[in-house]
């Protein structure tokens, strides 16, 4: 119950919200007819008990007219209208077809609505940025590409085939229990009469094989969840290898990096055997659990068909309906491997949307409207995630106009005082007051998407309503004129522009985006001095009205600039502006 209470609670959290949600009408009105369609299965078994006992015994007795009735027609037999074979299989071929049809469809809107509330919350308030800062691998903070592309979709199927496949289950033993108890009868044991003994049979036939597969099977749902982890890392070990290929290329790394993916291979095929050789376990046991129960009903009911007390076709409507029961009591053994997958699942996914909520909870720094057109930093104290200040207790304003230049050593904190000032920083303290105003970052490293070089040129704003002259201008500005007849080539263009290429690209999107505020993180690093300064005074010119600041080593940039600010360490090993 430790284990189950919390796992179930966890699935509950995960799946309610879209049978609440605004698709609340088409989630319930196609579970409702997924799970009536699923009871018509069940109904048409019990029919088909029934017909299975009428068949037999005109057979047994070469009843040639009944067996014709019974394939093609209908026959009352024992007060039951017993529809001929023809009809029943018919309707359960076009029940199983539109019951497969209208779940699939169940499950693509259940995983779509969840694919995009989780996208929501991760991309929300930059979840997706703090969530790496603010947790750690064990806590649901790795491969979320996994977790959102691949365990939601797993979590709706399984959901849904583990819970219809559950109440099958149940409404069939509820359904074949009583005629498995009505045919088998009472017999004596040691001077004791046992009424519907073979129910009993079933159930302790069902126990024994639940109590031994969950003994054998218990270490498995901890294997799965280790597999996907493992099976996610070394995925993502190889895109990173793809994504830095020229680094990669440029330090020979090749041999320490198949050492790293060997190394990553060789945890998932650990893993992999150790999920093999349980899983033999499980399968050697159910495959002899099934086995068993194939003869072990008409062990028990031939004493009494030998007897002469039912015939044929009560020995195999006994024989089926035993198997019912038992299948149905065995639903935990039949399903345990499953099981294991779908806790897996569940606990990777709830332990992800913890995560996020966690992180959405780490805001950092309080944001406010500011009264003027500056930016304005009180009482603010940036911390490393490891609880080591940068900056204590800090008040700084950057006035609307004046260009600051940004120094100090590497590692003073220069580039979190820019994450703080774009408030995704969530290890901080203080008010962080900002104008209404534009505002556009420049990182060291540009972030260039998929797609075409327009998409790029233009991110984060549609690229459709700007002319094609004016991009090929803003590439021509910033010296990427070879690049104006390909805005709509798509290509991996953070892999084939190279450093500099790619932030020349960054300021050919400020130029387009104009904006108020402009917050340069060494923008210009892979520049030489020629370039750097070329495109300052491009800045200068082309944006008179946007407000420029600056994190820079180089002594040049600092002439491109009113103010400079310098961060210091000071005695107590919290930083400290001067300027």
């Amino acid at each position: 119950m430790r284990i189950v209470l919390p796992l179930l609670s966890d699935a509950w959290r995960l799946a309610r919200p879209y049978f609440g949600s605004e698709h609340r009408l088409r989630a319930w009105g196609l579970l409702l007819v997924v799970i009536g369609l699923t009871l018509g299965l069940v109904g048409m078994d019990v029919v088909l008990s029934f017909w299975n006992r009428a068949f037999y015994d005109a057979l047994q007795e070469k009843d040639a007219a009944s067996f014709r009735d019974l394939l093609l027609t209908w026959k009352v037999s024992d007060g039951w209208l017993l529809p001929g074979f023809i009809w029943v299989a018919g309707a359960y071929v076009l029940v199983a077809v539109y019951l497969r049809y209208l779940t699939q469809m169940l499950q693509i809107s259940w995983r779509g609505w969840m694919t995009e509330r989780f996208l929501q919350t991760w991309l929300s308030d930059q979840v997706y940025y703090r969530i790496g800062l603010t947790g750690s691998a064990a806590h649901g903070t790795d491969n979320p590409d996994q977790r959102i592309a691949e365990d939601i979709k797993a979590f709706v199927e399984m959901t849904l085939s583990l819970g219809l496949d559950l109440m099958s289950n149940v409404v069939s033993l509820v359904s074949f229990i009583t005629i498995l108890w009505t045919l088998s009868g009472p017999v004596q044991v040691l001077g004791l009469t046992i009424p519907g003994y073979m129910v009993w049979a079933a159930l302790l036939y069902a126990a024994f094989g639940s109590v031994l597969t969950h003994f054998v099977g218990r270490p498995l749902a901890g294997l799965r969840f280790r597999q996907q982890q493992v099976e996610a890392d070394f995925r993502f070990a190889m895109m990173r290898l793809r994504e830095n290929s020229e680094g990669v290329a440029l330090y020979g790394g090749e041999a320490d990096e198949q050492r790293g993916l060997r190394a990553r291979f060789a945890a998932l095929v650990g893993n992999w055997w150790d999920i093999m050789r349980r899983a033999k376990l499980i399968n050697a046991l159910a495959a002899a659990y099934s086995q068993a129960a194939v003869i072990f009903p008409i062990l028990v009911a031939a004493p009494r068909f030998f007897a002469g007390e039912i015939a044929l076709g009560g020995l195999t409507q006994t024989a089926g309906a035993f198997g019912q029961v038992q299948g149905s009591m065995s639903w935990f053994v039949n399903s345990y491997a499953d099981l294991a997958a779908w806790r897996a699942v569940v606990e990777r996914l709830a332990s992800f949307q913890r995560a996020m909520h966690a992180a959405q909870r780490k805001a950092g720094l309080t944001q406010a409207d500011s009264p003027s057109a500056d930016f304005t930093l009180e009482d603010a104290t940036l911390a490393l995630p490891g609880g080591r200040h940068l900056l204590a207790h800090a008040d700084l304003v950057l006035h609307r106009g004046q260009s600051v230049v940004l120094t100090g050593a590497s590692g003073s904190g220069k580039s979190t005082l820019f994450r703080a000032f774009a408030g995704i920083w969530p290890f901080a303290t203080g008010t962080l007051r900002k104008p209404a105003a534009s505002v556009l970052f420049l990182p060291q490293r540009p972030y260039l998407p998929l797609g075409s070089l327009r998409r790029a040129l233009t991110y984060p704003d549609d690229a459709t309503p700007r002319p094609d002259d004016t991009l090929r201008a803003a590439l021509a500005a910033v010296g990427l004129d070879g690049l104006a007849d390909q805005l709509d080539v798509e290509d991996s263009w953070g892999q084939r522009l190279s450093g500099g290429e790619q932030q020349r690209l960054a300021f050919a999107r400020a130029l387009l985006l104009r904006p108020d505020w402009l917050f340069l993180d060494e923008a210009t690093a892979s520049l030489d001095p020629d370039a750097e300064a070329m495109l300052y005074t491009l800045l200068k010119r082309s944006l008179p009205a946007t407000t420029i600041i600056s994190i820079a080593h180089r002594p040049a940039v600092a002439d491109f600039h009113e103010r400079k600010l310098v961060l210091r360490p000071d005695a107590a090993n919290a930083g400290r502006l001067d300027g």
